[in-house]
């Protein structure tokens, strides 16, 4: 027999059952429903359901069949109209188990009030704080008990003999054998060998992309407006699972599940919760990078962003699992910045605020991502097939109150023990040197411009004046001259004397007398009194040579300019 594709809906008095049969005999089909069992048979296709209401035979319930799609569809009235069945969408839970005990079970649980089938009380609320206990010394025999891992920490020994074939998708080395508190240590160990600075600081700065990624809105957001929207008008919780509908390949994954019971003692009801969020986060990290598309990488990205499944890792509070995941995007996938991992706990908060039919469908994506990843797919065997299978028979008000629970928690930077802010602190104080840097190098190349002008508007302005001088330097060479043919008429004893005693310097004739009492004194050349009665003639060409001859003194020369001056006159 096959189990046919279906959907149920419902309006106030009436529950719709739509049962997709192709190629069934319309003539060969029988229907049965009493209380909340439903039966339907339609050769080779057979349903049978567990409603979560009752219904009942009273002359008003209706069929018709659909000959081009195939499809049969049973109007059932309510027993109590007006109520509203809760969990028409979660198909795995409506297929009935394939037997029904008629024993007592196995196992039970003596000494407690009445479980549910799940092993938890449905009217306790959870106390979602720290989980305390006291220390207690372990034998030598506990520590060599194997490892557990898996949904509910229910498996172990798997990877015994496939350790090499699964070492791809998991961090963790010999997770049979290494106890929770040293997959912890070695998980903080290869994340602080994994971070880059230069990484997470060029994604600190160049932020476009970031930006862009942060403005996308899942699915989610939308149906979580439309919920926030529709709370004035309606306050039933239950109400607000209509809001989020399954594809038919969606329904068509939930009718692969095998529908089974979990055996968990509080404390593993407390880690599936936990290890939910964990799975979550990463999640919606990979939903909104890559803006809703997948890729080769998006297997990678879920399984690396979760210690849960990478690292098997266990929590006991919500606060461990923010610092784990904030590291962890931080540390591996390509953007990696702060701003995602608040983005990522905002979106986990949505979907969990909108109830586990949210929650069903990100599982059920997750699912798919892995089965269609080799060899992730065995992730779906420890994991998230039993997440799919178990959170249709959880209840919606321990999912609000561990949304609550993460809206209340907080997380900074400086509780990732990566040094963000110093970091930060650091990059921003260079960065300003270098803003520095460069305003002063803008200002030099504005003043080089300038200065540059102003030289050349000297130039123009010597050009302009030069012809005005060189009238004067002509008149004052005739001057000279003159003035020198008046010297060599006047030549005397005297002046026969001292112009055998004249040097040459710089191409002028000096009196030798005149550079060693003047320039070994540092007063003005050409002095009238070192030429005794020359006369006045002889006063006016100093002043010449005093304003054309100019001999420069090199620091801690001055000495040695002076002998070799009067060496040369000697």
């Amino acid at each position: 027999m096959l189990t046919p594709a279906f959907d149920l809906s419902q309006d106030p008095d009436y529950l719709t059952i739509a049962v997709r049969v192709p190629y069934a005999r319309v003539s060969e089909f029988d229907v049965y429903f009493q209380g909340q069992d439903f039966r339907f048979y339609a050769k080779p296709y057979f349903l049978r359901l567990n409603l979560p209401g009752r219904i009942v035979e009273n002359g008003s319930e209706q069929g018709s069949y659909d000959a081009d799609k195939g499809i049969f569809t049973i109007h059932l009235p309510k027993e109590t109209p007006g109520q509203h069945f809760e969990g028409l969408n979660m198909l795995t839970a409506l297929l009935a188990p394939r037997k029904f005990r008629t024993t007592k079970p196995l196992v039970e649980e003596i000494g407690t009030s009445e479980m549910s089938k799940e092993g938890e009380d449905e009217d306790e609320e959870f106390d979602w704080e720290i989980e305390q206990s006291p220390y207690k010394e372990e034998s030598e025999s506990t520590l060599n008990l194997q490892g557990h891992y898996g949904f509910g920490d229910l498996r172990s020994g798997v990877f015994q003999r496939l350790q090499d074939e699964f070492s791809d998708i998991i961090d963790i080395k010999d997770p049979d054998f290494t106890p929770a508190s040293e997959r912890r240590q070695k998980r903080l160990a290869a994340e602080l060998a994994k971070f880059d600075p230069d990484h997470y600081l060029a994604d600190f700065f160049e932020d476009e992309a970031v930006e862009q990624v942060l403005k996308y809105n899942p699915w989610w957001t939308v149906t979580y407006s439309k919920m926030m929207a529709s709370v004035g008008k309606s306050q039933e919780q239950e109400s607000h699972a209509t809001l989020v509908s399954f594809s038919e390949e969606e329904k068509y994954q939930l009718l692969k599940f095998v529908h089974k019971s979990y055996l968990l003692d509080k404390r593993a009801h407390r880690r599936v919760y936990y290890s939910l969020i964990d799975i979550l986060l990463a999640y919606c990290y990979e939903t909104r990078v890559n803006e809703g598309e997948r890729n080769v990488e998006s297997a990678w990205n879920i399984r690396k962003l979760s210690p849960t499944l990478c690292w098997f890792e266990t929590w006991t509070n919500v606060h461990e699992i923010l610092v784990s995941f904030g590291r962890r995007v931080l540390c591996y996938p390509l953007y990696r910045h702060f701003k995602l991992v608040m983005k990522a706990c905002r979106d986990t908060i949505k979907i969990l605020q909108l109830g586990k039919s949210a929650v069903l469908k990100c599982l059920l994506d997750i699912h798919k991502i892995f089965q269609e990843s080799d060899p992730a797919y065995i992730l779906n065997d420890l994991y998230i097939s039993d997440y799919c299978v178990w959170i249709q028979k959880a209840k919606s008000k321990k999912l609000a109150a561990l949304a609550e629970a993460l809206k209340e928690a907080s997380l900074t930077k400086a509780q990732l023990g990566l040094e963000l802010e110093e970091l930060e602190a650091a990059a921003l104080l260079a960065q300003e040197e270098e803003a520095a840097k460069d305003v002063a190098h803008s200002v030099l190349r504005q003043r080089i411009p300038s200065s540059s002008s102003e030289a050349g508007n000297s130039e123009d302005l010597d050009s302009t004046t030069s012809s005005e001088t060189e009238d004067s330097d002509s008149e004052q060479e005739e001057l000279k001259d003159s003035e020198f043919e008046s010297i060599s008429s006047l030549r005397g004893p005297f002046l026969e004397e001292s112009s055998a005693l004249l040097i040459d310097v710089g191409g002028v004739c000096k009196p030798s007398a005149i550079l060693r009492s003047d320039v070994g004194q540092g007063k003005p050349l050409a002095s009238s009194k070192a030429l005794g009665g020359a006369g006045p003639l002889i006063e006016e060409v100093g002043e010449q040579l005093k304003t054309t001859v100019q001999i420069s003194k090199p620091a801690g020369s001055t000495a040695g300019n002076h002998s070799r001056i009067q060496g040369g006159a000697d």
